[in-house]
Formats: structure tokens, sequence, C-alpha cells
């Protein structure tokens, strides 16, 4: 049995063609919060893939990518302006966040 859990993914690319491949490998993985900010949500072994995937692309002397694993039933908010209009709503968003 797998359990899920929600992490979250950023990273700062310093070369424009690695920060688009970086970004196309993230979509493959996890759902886009920002540019460069992903929410995963999966095993261990799912959010182990994916960082895998990208330190194949990154240059570690110059790049700079982290996660975090966020708490099961932490709080969930928001601050500031929503990204959406009033109305819209995203059902892309994992059931573990929606």
């Amino acid at each position: 049995m797998t359990s899920e859990q929600a992490f979250v993914i950023g990273y700062d690319i310093s070369h424009p063609r690695r920060l688009l491949r970086v970004h196309r490998e993230m979509c493959k993985h996890a759902s886009p919060l920002e540019y460069s900010i992903f929410l995963l949500v999966g095993s261990n072994a799912a959010k182990d893939r994916c960082l895998r995937e990208v330190d194949a692309l990154i240059k570690p002397q110059d790049d700079d990518l982290r996660c975090y694993a966020l708490p099961i039933r932490g709080f969930q908010g928001r601050i500031g302006r929503a990204s959406l209009p009033a109305g819209i709503l995203w059902t892309g968003l994992p059931a573990a966040i929606a």
C-alpha cells in the first residue's frame, strides 16, 4: 500500500533553455502553482522519481532545486489575490488539496 503525501517543489534555474526543459519535465509529474513552484501529490517513490528526472537536467553548481513535504493534515490557505476569476473552479487540483 502506498500512502500519498503532498510535496512543494521549487526551482531556480540559471539558463533559459534548461529552465524550459525543467518546467516541461515538472509538468509531467506535478501541478504548477506558479511558473517554478509545483505541487506533487503522490508517494515518496513518485517524488523521488520526479527529483531524479529533474536532477538529470540541472547543473547543481548553477541551479537550485528544493522539495518540501507538506504536513498531511496541515493548514492550507491563500493570502493575496486569487489566481482565478470569481466563479471559476480549477478541477485539475489533486484530491488531497481540492
